[in-house]
């Protein structure tokens, strides 16, 4: 187990055909994962969370930053010196190899004898629930036990740094919610430093004990699963952790007397500006307005919320899924009331104000309110 620190990281490649360097993949990438902890890097495809953890692994040339793992730092040591376990996306067995020898190829590679493989793949396999595989050749396997093995055999190397690349995007939804309780489960016993890439924010917060999203090769945001939740740094973090995901809406402030409002272009609907937001606006302003969909509600007939009319009505099971047409956009609401609502129906809205956002509609940067 070992501490991550990741300094002022860059990768840039070049065009082979122009000999011309290209933006930066990475971009001044910087973080600390403590000893033992959990870290996700999340981001949409593209966004260099991949090549970032190749970085770490050695497969990918530093253009310029450090990596330390511990207090070594590890920019010029070859990859099976680094000590980490590394497990990808494709599950690359053997597959003339049966389980067993799988996991114990690379301890053969380092010349470990076998009396000390057996041992530690004896440790190793139930962890993993992949005792009863041990005779079995890859040929055999579901891709949820391939994975198993996958990260078996990146494990028993006993790494001071764990690192998983989209360890369960071959899988189908039923088997992702499996692993994942396996590898927290794992992850608690072996309590290891373990770094996980993903672009599934599903997968990213409920595994991970702290988020880095990235965005085009940036690191937007670094938190723990509730602070990039609730508290999101900028539009784009906003918009990408959540599900459904949080509406954002271009809203212009008026000022009526001593109230501001929000008002929605093309349309009549109109709330009422937290006082908390009003020392940062000023009449006429225009901001993009972020709140989740739970925090949107359904006011009764004597509310005082905008009158709308419901373009789409979902029935989930455990919640209600409600779109509306406000001016040219539409704004989604959940429900867990047991209502039953169809194309045409009108419901008044009423906005948890405390639960709102604020971005500058130019830089998508959070127009932070004071208390």
């Amino acid at each position: 187990m070992a501490q991550l620190q990741l300094k002022n990281l860059y990768k840039q490649y070049r065009n082979k055909k122009s000999k011309q360097q290209n933006d930066f993949a990475v971009n001044d990438f910087s973080l600390t994962c403590n000893d033992g902890e959990f870290v996700g890097i999340l981001g949409p495809s593209g966004c260099g969370k991949t090549t970032t953890l190749r970085m770490i692994a050695g497969l990918e040339e530093i253009t310029k930053g450090e990596i330390f793992i511990g207090d070594t730092k590890v920019n010029d040591i070859h990859p099976k010196d680094r000590q980490i376990g590394l497990a990808f996306e494709d599950y690359a067995l053997y597959p003339p190899l049966n389980v067993y020898d799988n996991i114990a190829f690379n301890l053969r590679a380092k010349k470990i004898s076998e009396q000390k493989i057996h041992e530690q793949i004896t440790q190793i396999a139930p962890l993993l629930k992949v005792d009863d595989l041990l005779d079995s050749r890859p040929v055999g396997l579901s891709g949820g036990q391939k994975q198993r093995v996958n990260i078996a055999r990146a494990i028993i190397r006993k790494p001071k740094l764990l690192l998983l690349d989209e360890p369960l995007s071959h899988l189908d939804g039923k088997m992702r919610q499996v692993l994942r309780t396996e590898i927290k489960r794992l992850h608690k016993e072996i309590n290891c430093t373990t770094i996980i890439v993903t672009h599934d924010q599903l997968e990213a917060m409920s595994l991970a004990d702290k988020i880095a999203i990235m965005k085009d090769g940036k690191l937007q945001q670094f938190g723990t699963p509730l602070e990039v939740y609730d508290d999101p740094a900028n539009e784009f973090v906003a918009g990408f952790i959540g599900e459904p995901p949080m509406n954002l809406m271009t809203v212009k402030i008026s000022k009526n007397m001593d109230e501001f409002f929000f008002d929605f272009p093309k349309s009549e609907v109109k709330i009422s500006v937290p006082q908390r937001y009003h020392s940062v606006i000023v009449d006429g302003m225009t901001v993009k307005l972020g709140v989740r969909p739970m925090d949107v509600l359904i006011g009764d007939k004597t509310s005082k919320g905008s009158r709308v009319h419901v373009a789409v009505f979902e029935n989930l099971g455990e919640e209600r899924k409600i779109s509306v047409r406000v001016g040219d956009e539409f704004l989604t609401l959940t429900t867990a009331e047991e209502i039953r609502l169809k194309h045409g129906d009108i419901i008044r809205l009423q906005v948890k104000a405390e639960k709102t956002h604020l971005f500058d509609v130019e830089t998508g940067q959070r127009i932070r309110a004071t208390d």
